[in-house]
């Protein structure tokens, strides 16, 4: 891979990290509503769910995927239906007042922060089952691969370069959302939050049904 061909590709990574979607959501959601250093979690599981976007796309896999019109509306329908069922469970999410304070001390609410594990899953889930990301990457990635040198190595160099850029830029998203948190010091204020949040990913998660396999 040439350094010409790469820098392209960190462009293009960097395009795509930025540009709005399910697991920017998430990330503000969560930075929001837990803070940057326990959103890390669902980050690095967004990056684990790329990868396996990446190496799908690379190996060809994606290809045959978008050639069969049931095995796409299956990926399709789990990322619709996994991505309304976190925004539902979002809206619905429980709101903790913390009592653990000196008195006259302003009361402040936070919602219950799920296990690490389950923040990782959330987020591998959110990316391993998103059809707009497998149409992308089919349609991308193939472009910066070189058919005359191993494809392995390549595909390794840009997995690392896509995952590097999506992980600041989520981390990002996190801490912007994070540093909102002032506002959302009481339970009405963080109860609206996670209902926005909430409503968000089910439009994102619902608008996924309208996703084609062969857009044009």
């Amino acid at each position: 891979m040439s350094f010409t061909t790469w820098i392209t590709f960190l462009v293009a990574a960097c395009i795509i990290a930025v540009s709005p979607g399910s697991g920017a959501v998430l990330s503000m959601s969560h930075g929001l509503a837990y803070g940057v250093r326990k959103t890390t979690g669902t980050i690095l599981g967004l990056q684990l769910g790329l990868l396996l976007v990446l190496f799908i796309a690379g190996a060809g896999v994606g290809s045959i995927l978008l050639a069969s019109e049931v095995a796409f509306n299956v990926v399709k329908t789990v990322g619709a239906l996994y991505l309304i069922y976190l925004g539902f469970s979002q809206w619905r999410a429980k709101v903790q007042v913390q009592s653990d304070q000196p008195q006259r001390a302003p009361v402040t609410a936070c919602t219950e922060v799920p296990q690490l594990r389950k923040r990782l899953l959330t987020g591998f889930l959110t990316n391993a089952t998103n059809p707009k990301g497998i149409i992308f990457m089919v349609a991308v990635l193939p472009q910066f691969i070189a058919h005359t040198a191993p494809l392995l190595p390549q595909l390794l160099i840009l997995a690392a370069t896509m995952c590097a850029v999506d992980l600041a830029v989520m981390h990002g998203y996190a801490f912007a959302a994070s540093s909102m948190q002032r506002f959302f010091r009481n339970a009405h204020a963080v109860k609206k939050q996670n209902m926005f949040f909430g409503s968000v990913l089910m439009a994102v998660g619902a608008a996924l049904f309208f996703v084609k396999r062969n857009p044009t």
